[in-house]
């Protein structure tokens, strides 16, 4: 049986006055979430904490479901229950989302990204939409679990710009998916493959955007208790210049 810990840092950045992400580590629900907000006149402070309020709802209302329970979306039976859940959230926190900009005309347009990992009663589980990251950190190797939905991060899988060439890229902030109150999100999720002594890194872009990927696996692995790995990777990304809101949540896996 594996054990969990966690520790979250967030900070605004050096060029922001304030900070839109949010985030939520529920140990008792096994929920791990990291959200970045995007919107004018703190909308997008909004869209994240109304994102992560929903989806963290939804997954304590389930925590003793099964396959029987009636869904608001169809059960998708080539995933499994706890990947349900969550993809099943954060259509529902899409929702709630457009339910916000119809009561408020001021908040038209916010929007968010998310990536989750869920500790079930079985395998664990990740679900991500946008450019938020999750990482496994392993025998001193820092592996990404998620695949960035952005202008740059396509670009790079095709070959056309290097991980180098993103960071520095105008159009870096571009994301091609993100939970806006629109049309039902496509949400990516997968079963995580974890061990004891792994760790996971779940952040938001002000950090994988800025700060390279081998200096944020020298800096998980470095092993010191979580907060101070927290902690290390914020003044890492405010010493990259600190252009955006940044949040790293790390989840330590052992055995109970």
């Amino acid at each position: 049986m594996l054990r969990i810990s966690s520790a979250v840092a967030s900070h605004p950045g050096l060029r922001r006055e304030d900070n839109e992400d949010a985030y939520c580590a529920r140990e008792d629900l096994g929920l791990y979430m990291v959200a970045d907000g995007m919107g004018g006149h703190a909308a997008g402070e909004i869209a994240s904490r109304l994102v992560v309020e929903a989806v963290e709802a939804f997954i304590n209302e389930t925590r003793d479901a099964d396959v029987q329970r009636t869904w608001p979306f169809p059960y998708d039976p080539s995933i499994s229950l706890d990947a349900n859940r969550l993809k099943v959230a954060l259509r529902l926190a899409n929702r709630r989302l457009a339910a916000a900009m119809g009561e408020n005309e001021a908040l038209r347009g916010m929007a968010t990204t998310a990536a989750v990992a869920l500790f079930g009663r079985h395998t664990p589980v990740v679900a991500h939409v946008g450019d938020s990251r999750v990482y496994r950190w392993r025998g001193g190797r820092l592996t990404p679990l998620t695949e960035d939905h952005s202008w740059v991060g396509e670009q790079v899988r095709a070959g056309m710009l290097t991980d180098a060439d993103a960071r520095r890229h105008p159009w870096r902030n571009v994301v091609t998916r993100a939970i806006g109150g629109g049309g039902q999100p496509d949400v990516d999720v997968a079963a995580l493959d974890l061990a004891p002594g792994d760790r996971l890194l779940l952040c938001t872009d002000g950090l994988s955007a800025v700060v390279p990927q081998d200096r944020i696996e020298a800096l998980c692995g470095a092993a010191p208790p979580l907060q101070e790995t927290c902690d290390a990777l914020i003044n890492a990304a405010n010493e990259a210049g600190g252009p955006d809101n940044i949040t790293v949540l790390m989840i330590q896996v052992d055995v109970a």
